[in-house]
């Protein structure tokens, strides 16, 4: 079966997931790569549609143990058309729990057909100095995710149509576990004395939580608590503030401090 164009599908405001999907196109080598980064607002308001020739790969980060609630709308609108899809769930070495059979579920719904899966370990939102998923993907990880795409286009290269694909199986439960509703709270700190004012962080914000002109006023019913505009801040100006998020930082930093390494499903 041959595959002319790979649709590289990400929701990445830290750059991790989009990352790893880079990884995999190196390694899958298609003649044409197209990135599709549902990040920004704008780009979720064009509907997807996948064409003969087309494999979709969509990767996007676990939201405590599932696929961010906010894509739920673009992903609804998603034609696969019968394409073949991978699908890759990020997630800051603790658990990815129903996510990636959620994403599955999904493409396989908008009429995709799951040819392979896979679960990376990307730097965590609410990551510092101590936590274990600091720096990934890291090295090893980007070899891993290249090798992964030659072993899906090896597999594809291996049969004559999709009618020879079987179920694509990879762990979670139905119904699915997890919490799709967004934390509401105030936990951002701006340093008024560093913050310049260059509305880089407002730039970078998926969901448009933050104003434009004025990067310490931040609507907290909008923020999806991924940390984009701390990780990006040039003068070090963004913190988590004493609070739910810096206690969830504290236990992220204590109960998973073994390393997790990338698993694929083929």
């Amino acid at each position: 079966m041959d595959i002319t164009t790979a649709k590289l599908v990400c929701f990445s405001p830290t750059g991790t997931t989009r990352a790893v999907l880079e990884g995999f196109a190196r390694g899958f080598a298609p003649e044409t790569t197209e990135l599709v980064d549902i990040t920004r607002p704008d780009v979720r308001a064009r509907p997807l549609r996948l064409a003969d020739g087309e494999m979709l790969v969509i990767g996007v980060p676990v939201y405590m143990g599932r696929v961010p609630a906010l894509l739920g709308d673009w992903l609804a609108a998603l034609e696969g058309n019968g394409a073949p899809a991978v699908c890759v769930a990020v997630y800051g070495n603790r658990e990815y729990e129903d996510a990636l059979l959620e994403l599955k579920d999904i493409v396989s719904d908008r009429g995709c057909v799951p040819v392979a899966g896979a679960a990376y370990i990307g730097e965590h939102s609410f990551s510092n100095e101590e936590t274990a998923s600091l720096g990934r993907p890291d090295t090893s990880d980007m070899a891993h995710a290249e090798a992964f795409g030659a072993k899906v286009r090896e597999k594809l290269q291996g049969i004559a149509s999709l009618d020879e694909v079987g179920e694509l199986k990879v762990p979670g439960v139905h119904p699915y576990g997890g919490r799709t509703e967004l934390w509401d709270v105030d936990f951002i700190a701006v340093d008024r004395e560093l913050c310049t004012q260059c509305g880089l962080c407002a730039e970078v914000c998926p969901v448009e939580a933050i104003d434009a002109q004025d990067g310490t006023i931040i609507d907290e019913k909008k923020c999806i608590t991924c940390c984009a505009c701390i990780k990006s801040c040039p003068e070090g100006a963004r913190s988590i503030k004493p609070g739910p998020v810096k206690d969830a930082q504290g236990r992220i930093n204590s109960l998973f401090t073994v390393r997790k390494e990338p698993e694929l499903f083929l």
